[in-house]
């Protein structure tokens, strides 16, 4: 996963660097190809692997509160399948969704939904702080350590999904312009709520799967953007952030029992998207 995500950054660099040299295009009606002016709109969907660094997450109910310290978790793509496609199933792999308007020439508000898939790692011992009254879980602590491949104790996946819905601003620049094919590199920042879907399963309880909003999360981004005859993008994008979610839900009904987490993310998508509204005459 490190290789993958050394690699796209050296797609980034290299293409800016190898293109930095932008030309205005023209066509014969005298519109400009190389920029995207006010007014323009975008969408867009595509898919994604992410990564995450370790956590420490803290369970907080009744007759408990205690913490997982330095807890490893990955993403879960779905396998390679027509759901990818399906309309009817699309919401299934890691997916993600653009809408993006040009307030000013070059410069867009985005509105995004980034479906990413957290799973915490079964097969590991963390170490583990705090109090459990429960006899039957409370010893299976040993040395202030937790061997957690004993899902009777805990499961704890946000599936269906780590779902960050943000808005943010793009900066975008043209990098290359020929007949028909536009070049753009854009990097920009946003803000949005995590609304997850939480599959928690603790102390044997009724697993709690819901969607409910669970805390916030800010992000950096860059991406280039082919786009052929003016209309059709393929885009490749990076994030780098941050997710903080003090409110998990993780017993059914109303209980107060919840946990709290924070940590990096990254995340790489590409995908395709459709531009339309583009008033860019010269």
């Amino acid at each position: 996963m490190k290789k993958f995500f050394e690699l796209v950054f050296v797609f980034f660099v290299g293409t800016t660097m190898l293109f930095g040299q932008n030309q205005d295009t023209v066509d014969n009606s005298g519109y400009n190809q190389s920029k995207f002016s006010k007014g323009t709109m975008f969408v867009f969907w595509g898919w994604n692997r992410a990564g995450f660094s370790k956590s420490d997450i803290r369970f907080k109910g009744n007759g408990y509160d205690f913490t997982l310290n330095n807890v490893v978790a990955h993403d879960r793509p779905s396998e390679l399948s027509w759901d990818y496609i399906n309309p009817g199933e699309v919401s299934k792999p890691q997916f993600n969704f653009r809408f993006g308007y040009f307030i000013k020439d070059n410069l867009a508000i985005v509105i995004a939904q980034d479906h990413m898939k957290y799973v915490m790692d079964q097969d590991q011992t963390v170490d583990i702080n705090g109090h459990i009254s429960d006899p039957t879980y409370a010893n299976m602590i040993q040395n202030g350590k937790i061997d957690l491949t004993n899902a009777e104790f805990l499961t704890f996946e946000h599936t269906d999904g780590l779902n960050y819905v943000n808005v943010g601003l793009e900066k975008y620049k043209n990098v290359l312009s020929k007949k028909d094919f536009n070049l753009f590199w854009a990097y920009g920042a946003g803000a949005g709520v995590l609304f997850p879907k939480s599959n928690v399963k603790l102390f044997g309880n009724e697993r709690s799967d819901r969607f409910h909003v669970a805390g916030f999360g800010l992000d950096a981004r860059t991406n280039i953007n082919a786009v052929f005859w003016n209309h059709w993008m393929a885009r490749v994008e990076g994030k780098f952030g941050y997710i903080n979610m003090p409110d998990i839900k993780t017993t059914l009904n109303n209980k107060p029992d919840k946990a709290s987490q924070d940590f990096v993310f990254y995340q790489v998508n590409f995908g395709i998207g459709y531009v339309f509204n583009r008033k860019i005459k010269n």
